[in-house]
């Protein structure tokens, strides 16, 4: 088990930042400085290094971090299989996730409290970002597992089916494209259009059936880009222009007539969802059962 001093060595490894660490661990700063001396004195040398307001890992420190990030791994995997040979439903743990945007706040989380109920014990915690940034987080061990939409090319990532989901054009009930109710393909030309941020899976699948049609992002009239699904709804609800958004993530707004879907002839958008975890994590037993866990539940 990780002594204290350990784990506020990581915290501060983590965010590069005695200030940050305090706020997370609730310790204050002259007592995380004390812990980080104790630990330098200990292993006989230095651990951080000061250049100006900033601090940066030294050699040792990298060396340490890197082999406490194993130890922490070996221990929530331990935690977890000891505590569940008993009574499954005291299993312990940490179960770090990422998910895009739609995933993190549309399907996710009814999923996360039935885990929770099952398994109080287990300490969870979500990151909620686009594609791309779930990617890295994976691919810098912030995270055990991702869901994110569709696949990249990276070796060292395993790839697992989860859903499927549309996502599908709206706009505003007031917007003049609301009486249109359909439109070909080639209209969309014709109207303001407004999108995610790049790395954004939803704007990488809208890009990516538009050029099966012969269509590229540079040819609309794209007068607005959005970070995040909710920003997104939440202006187009308020002009006209024409948007690209997950169908359960406007259902609400859908079924109380303040977005109206607009259907293009021959034209739709299904993208995969996937589970991604770094090779070799996939035999962690907690990442297993909450994958298995939570393909059971979404289907239900």
């Amino acid at each position: 088990m990780l002594s204290t001093r350990h784990e506020i060595f990581m915290e501060v490894a983590a965010n590069l930042s005695f200030s940050k660490a305090s706020e997370i661990l609730f310790i204050s700063q002259p007592a995380i400085s004390k812990h980080i001396k104790v630990l330098e004195a200990f292993y006989k040398t230095t651990l951080f290094e000061r250049k100006g307001n900033t601090i940066h890992l030294s050699a040792g420190g990298k060396l340490l971090y890197s082999r406490l990030k194993e130890a922490k791994k070996i221990q929530n995997q331990l935690d977890f299989e000891l505590s569940t040979l008993k009574n499954q439903f005291k299993a312990k743990g940490q179960l770090k996730l990422g998910a895009s945007t739609t995933v993190a706040l549309y399907i996710i989380p009814k999923i996360l409290s039935a885990f929770h109920q099952k398994y109080p014990e287990v300490k969870i915690s979500l990151l909620n970002r686009n594609t791309d940034t779930i990617v890295k987080a994976l691919l810098d061990e912030d995270i055990d597992i991702g869901i994110v939409e569709g696949k990249k090319k990276i070796s060292t990532i395993l790839y697992a089916p989860f859903i499927t989901d549309e996502v599908v054009a709206v706009c505003s009930a007031k917007s003049p494209i609301a009486k249109k109710k359909t439109i070909s393909i080639h209209e969309l030309k014709n109207y303001p259009i407004v999108l995610r941020e790049q790395g954004s899976g939803t704007l990488a699948a809208v890009k990516y059936n538009l050029e099966k049609n012969g269509i590229k992002l540079s040819e609309l009239k794209v007068s607005v880009r959005l970070a995040g699904t909710e920003a997104l709804k939440n202006f187009l609800r308020e002009d006209d222009c024409l948007g690209f958004l997950p169908r359960g993530s406007v259902h609400k707004e859908l079924r109380d007539g303040d977005l109206i879907s607009i259907k293009i002839e021959k034209f739709q958008i299904v993208r995969d969802f996937f589970f991604i975890q770094r090779h070799g994590a996939d035999n962690n037993e907690l990442n297993k059962a909450f994958i298995r866990f939570a393909k059971l539940n979404y289907n239900k």
